[in-house]
């Protein structure tokens, strides 16, 4: 029998959860050091500047204290390097390219369904260059969450830090019905140590008095606004009770509505049936008001006046539009475990896997989808908004990490400059999380969360995946170009590609012990 996830919004209070195998306390990387140089690296800031360098960048107790130009196309001085001190540690990234550490906005830790260890999703994660996660469900647990978030913290465990929210309603033994019960959980929530809440929908008067009760005591809030209870609560009703972040694009296309109120649902649809929802979810933006016209600029100014931010999670839903892409991508042979592939094959078990009659005319409808979505998008970022980078993945062919830098490359495709794109995936995420006093930039006074590459990631975003990307060298020759060198999390560095050859590890026993090999649907 095989294991399921069950993510539909109405079960979240009444679900058991089925907890995944907590990440083991084995020290992993190097350091902390008293005094770690970085040398001679390009730095890309995270602020939106263009890349700079050679510098040095010098950290002392998990702190970036001084940023250093040692060059300007001319011979390195040395004497006019910052120095080394006694217990220090010197690392020569000559040329290599310096990022501050990206932050994933949806980062589910994984669930039984999937069958994976925190160990894989972290490493896969750390791999990418993800320093940080806000779980938008806390979906093994609270407590569980955050015992791996403590432990991520004080680097017993290979991790990314860990923001979490729960799901609102989980761990009641009834269902909310009342204002006054909506604030007492939102009290009770807060109180057990979640960084904020992540809803699903609700009634109105209920998810206005969470919403705002949230707020008052200094929690931030996310929303996938299902399609259960959009009809009464959309983006906007959400945002002005003080919503933080909407996940996806649910809500948003039902606020742009002008000519009904209702999606155009067919009238032997079922939400229950994932394909009917996510078929008839792909022809939803045609249904909004057209780009740039009277109601869409009143509705993009008003979530602009509201300081609210977007988390478009692209990348998950970009097996609507070319199935066979996402399904035969080049990592699954090596990094997805044989638990998740089965999971991602069409089921009408597990969450996200509704390939049951799905083709052209589907994906066709769902390109269409993007292009008005990514316009939405692209303009709210260049009217000043606050655009994410949320990956959601564990889900529809996305493996973690490498789904998440398929959403920087969703970002470009949407109209993005590459140092936008940057900046999506990590001041703009500090300032979402309200970190940004220590995570987002690359800065004297913030965390030492950083990335380093030997590649420039602004020529090419696909550098940033594990496997890096085809390139042919001054030998004719083809090779892999980038991937993530380190990852260097709270002043510690990690081997990304020690991380990335665990992975696979793992999922090589894995196959070993089953016999598994990928094989595609139906064949």
């Amino acid at each position: 029998m095989r294991k399921t996830i069950l993510l539909i919004p109405l079960l979240f209070p009444l679900l058991v959860f089925s907890q995944i195998k907590k990440a083991p306390e084995v020290k992993e990387g190097d350091g902390p050091y008293t005094q770690l140089i970085i040398r001679g690296v390009i730095m890309i800031n995270g602020t939106g500047a263009p890349p700079t360098g050679p510098m040095d960048i010098v950290i002392e107790n998990n702190r970036i204290v001084q940023i250093a130009g040692v060059g300007s196309g001319v011979p390195i001085n040395s004497d006019k390097r910052p120095k080394l001190k006694e217990g220090g540690k010197e690392l020569d990234c000559t040329g290599m390219y310096l990022l501050p550490g990206f932050i994933d906005m949806h980062g589910h830790i994984g669930g039984a369904g999937q069958g994976t260890s925190a160990e894989y999703v972290f490493k896969l994660w750390m791999a990418h260059g993800i320093t940080t996660i806000r779980d938008p469900a806390a979906g093994n647990g609270l407590d569980w969450t955050l015992e791996e978030k403590k432990l991520s913290t004080e680097n017993k465990i290979t991790a990314p830090r860990i923001f979490a929210y729960t799901v609102f309603g989980q761990g009641t033994k009834q269902t909310i019905s009342t204002p006054e019960q909506a604030q007492e959980w939102v009290r009770e929530n807060a109180k057990k140590g979640a960084d904020g809440i992540k809803f699903f929908g609700a009634a109105p008067q209920i998810m206005d008095a969470a919403i705002r009760e949230n707020k008052k005591l200094g929690l931030r809030s996310a929303c996938h606004h299902a399609q259960m209870d959009v009809a009464r609560w959309n983006v906007l009703n959400s945002a002005r009770a003080g919503l933080t972040s909407m996940e996806h694009w649910y809500g948003l296309p039902e606020a742009l509505f002008t000519d009904k109120t209702i999606q155009n649902y067919p009238l032997n649809y079922n939400y229950s049936n994932e394909q009917n929802r996510f078929e008839e979810a792909g022809k939803l933006w045609k249904q909004a008001a057209p780009p740039y016209s009277e109601h869409w600029n009143k509705v993009m100014n008003e979530l602009l006046g509201l300081d609210f931010t977007l988390d478009p999670t692209f990348n998950i839903y970009d097996a609507n539009r070319d199935l066979m892409r996402a399904r035969r991508a080049e990592w699954h042979e090596d990094y997805t475990l044989p638990s998740l592939w089965k999971f991602y094959e069409p089921s009408k078990q597990s969450h996200g896997s509704y390939w049951f009659n799905w083709g052209t005319e589907q994906e066709v409808a769902w390109k269409e989808n993007y292009r008005l979505w990514m316009t939405f998008v692209n303009e709210y970022k260049n009217r000043g908004g606050r655009v994410t980078t949320g990956s959601d993945n564990g889900f529809i062919y996305q493996t973690y990490g490498f789904g998440y830098i398929r959403e920087l490359e969703l970002l470009r495709e949407a109209g993005f400059h590459p140092l936008e794109v940057l900046r999506s995936a990590t001041l703009y995420g500090a300032q979402a999380l309200g970190a940004e006093k220590d995570l987002g930039t690359v800065e004297v006074g913030k965390l030492a969360d950083l990335v380093i590459i030997d590649a420039n990631p602004l020529e090419n975003l696909q550098y940033l995946y594990g496997t890096g990307a085809i390139f042919m060298n001054d030998k004719n020759e083809v090779v892999r170009k980038g991937g993530v060198k380190y990852t260097i999390k709270d002043g510690i560095i990690y081997d990304a590609k020690k991380l990335l050859a665990d992975v696979k590890k793992m999922v090589d026993e894995e196959k070993a012990k089953t016999g598994f090999k990928i094989k595609q649907p139906g064949m």
